[in-house]
């Protein structure tokens, strides 16, 4: 079992940058990937980036070049950098950890979800 703990999202204003921050219970370089997702309402959860066990990083096209992943392995902690905000990244952000068990099922595991506001 993992859980994940986010924290750093709130109100922020049209151009800010805030950083989020993803705490895992477990060593993160033993998980697949730790990605960040983010959910609207009334719209499908989308996948806005991810970072794999070796390191290499993917982002969704509607925040390349603005949003930065990036992890601490001696504190198990992903992060989300957050730059140029715009209204429309608007969302509640997820922290999400695939992870693959002893017995090769692969298995997902969510944090509870941070709310972004940004205000125009």
């Amino acid at each position: 079992q993992v859980h994940l703990v986010e924290s750093g999202g709130g109100l922020v204003q049209a151009g800010g940058s805030p950083t989020l921050s993803c705490a895992a219970s477990g060593n993160i370089l033993d998980f697949n990937y730790m990605c960040w997702y983010r959910l609207v309402p009334g719209k499908r959860r989308e996948w806005v980036a991810d970072i794999a066990s070796p390191g290499v990083r993917e982002y969704a096209e509607s925040v390349k070049g603005r949003f930065t992943i990036s992890r601490d392995t001696a504190k198990n902690t992903v992060y989300q950098q957050m730059n140029s905000l715009k209204p429309e990244d608007t969302a509640v952000y997820y922290c999400n950890a695939v992870v693959t068990s002893l017995t090769n099922r692969l298995y997902n595991y969510w944090g509870q979800g941070t709310q972004v506001t940004v205000s125009s």
